[in-house]
């Protein structure tokens, strides 16, 4: 596989030069500054090429260009931000970057409760504490309904071990780490600059009232089959990055969670250019799906891999693992045989040796995933050893 990293742009406090010295050969990146919905033009992307090529590395990955809202639930202006997408993958497509991974999660993207969940060794990882999580829905959020979509062992641990610790500071941290800061350096809904992200996000959930799993379904394979063409013509591969955590949750509707989840929209869009983004991680915080297996069925519908893994506890909970995880091994393994050419990158490593002081966007360390890197190289290694 190809050892790509997901880069920030210029401003990144981790330069190219930095990546080029531990073995990075591509270069994951999106042009952050172009707000969602408009086109990306051809200076704009060459621009970006240039200077990724000018450090001696090539943009292998979009990561993303990210698909409106409104495209999602169906607005009336739908077709409108289709065209816009299209031209941008037009000039994508011109510039000779024809991997792009996007996602179709309504609203949120990713979700975690604890951005700094601490580790016997010092170093800290990513964490979803599903009690917290149910705090945020209920009594921050204030969900109409949100009781419901949990069992009573969480409700459980919600009352006497999450609601007890709660104040204002600790209430804020909540919010921060579910819907700003998880969010807001991906061009997402919520920035660091709102103040008052928790009315905005309710806006933004009202707007899927009355979208189930099937009308989510439907709504993703209208936009693929409307910038297939465009794929077709410029041989450029679209692949979805699974929903993270892979389950419904804020009563929204989550399709791309599980092996038939994927089978559907493979199917739906019978395109070889219609693929899967596998990342190992959002599935695996799922303890109903066998990831192992998983990439060996998947592998031929693949372009894009991201190397990590989570552990799932009895309550639902989830953390990210090491990435010499026996599993992600396996998975490594598949690829390396299975799909060779395909570029791939670590993700949500732990923060250690100062990671975390120096302000990095939340799963994205530099030493932490360097480390991984080094991890995921050596078994890449050895798999070419025994081949």
């Amino acid at each position: 596989m190809q050892k790509t990293w997901r880069w920030f742009g210029p401003k990144d406090p981790i330069t190219l030069e930095m990546l080029k010295q531990i073995g990075v050969e591509g270069i994951v990146t999106s042009l952050h500054h172009i707000p969602n919905g408009e086109v990306w033009s051809l200076e704009e992307i060459n621009k970006m090429k240039d200077f990724i090529e000018d450090h001696g590395l090539v943009w292998s990955v979009v990561e993303s260009l990210p698909v409106s809202e409104s495209v999602k639930y169906g607005g009336e202006d739908r077709d409108e931000l289709i065209e816009k997408y299209k031209e941008s993958l037009a000039n994508l497509g011109k510039a000779g970057v024809k991997t792009i991974c996007y996602n179709f999660m309504p609203v949120l993207d990713w979700a975690r409760t604890d951005l700094e969940y601490p580790n016997p060794d010092g170093t800290s990882n990513l964490y979803f504490n599903r009690a917290e999580f149910a705090y945020f829905d209920i009594n921050i959020l204030k969900r109409d309904g949100a009781e419901k979509d949990y069992d009573e062992e969480t409700l459980r641990r919600m009352r006497e071990e999450v609601a007890p610790k709660m104040n204002v500071k600790a209430e804020k941290r909540l919010v921060d780490n579910i819907i700003v800061k998880t969010q807001g350096f991906v061009n997402g809904n919520i920035s660091e600059n709102d103040l008052n992200p928790v009315e905005k996000f309710k806006g933004l959930l009202g707007l899927y009232k009355g979208i189930d799993k099937k009308q989510l379904k439907d709504n993703m394979a209208y936009f693929l089959n409307a910038i297939m063409p465009v794929c077709d013509e410029y041989d450029i591969n679209m692949c979805v990055h699974p929903d993270d955590p892979p389950m419904a949750i804020l009563g929204l509707p989550r399709i791309v969670t599980c092996d038939q989840d994927i089978q559907d929209f493979l199917d739906a869009v019978p395109n070889k250019h219609n693929g899967l983004t596998f990342c190992a991680g959002s599935l695996s915080a799922g303890a109903h799906n066998d990831v192992p297996a998983l990439a060996k069925k998947y592998a031929k519908r693949t372009h894009f891999v991201h190397a990590r893994i989570c552990n799932v506890m009895p309550d639902g909970d989830f953390k990210e693992s090491t990435h010499l995880d026996p599993r992600l091994v396996d998975i490594v393994k598949t690829f390396e045989k299975e799909n060779p050419e395909v570029p791939m990158r670590v993700d949500h490593a732990p923060l250690m040796l100062g990671d975390e002081k120096m302000g990095y966007n939340a799963g994205y360390s530099f030493h932490g995933r360097m480390l991984a890197l080094g991890m995921v190289s050596g078994i890449m290694a050895a798999v070419a050893s025994q081949s």
